[in-house]
């Protein structure tokens, strides 16, 4: 995702063929990110004339694993794993 990312943000994606191919996934899983990213309030949009996905206003991105205490802080849904050990 970072990667889709940097480039979407350098706006140098290309086609939606040629993007996937360099990620070396298919069209349809590019989709399933893109569609991922914009559940995520991602601003992404395909422009045609510069034939590249773009962000329609600025924004950060941060995608990662923290420690609980931070996450707590930073987001307002965390999630716990539980480990059986019997």
């Amino acid at each position: 995702m970072e990667r889709i990312d940097q480039l979407i943000r350098l706006q140098a994606t290309g086609s939606p063929e040629d993007f996937a191919s360099r990620l070396e996934i298919s069209k349809a899983k590019l989709y399933r990110i893109i569609g991922v990213m914009k559940k995520l309030n991602a601003p992404i949009k395909y422009d045609y004339i510069i034939e590249s996905f773009v962000y329609q206003e600025a924004v950060a991105f941060s995608f990662g694993f923290y420690e609980k205490d931070n996450a707590k802080r930073n987001y307002n849904t965390s999630f716990d794993v539980k480990q059986d050990v019997s």
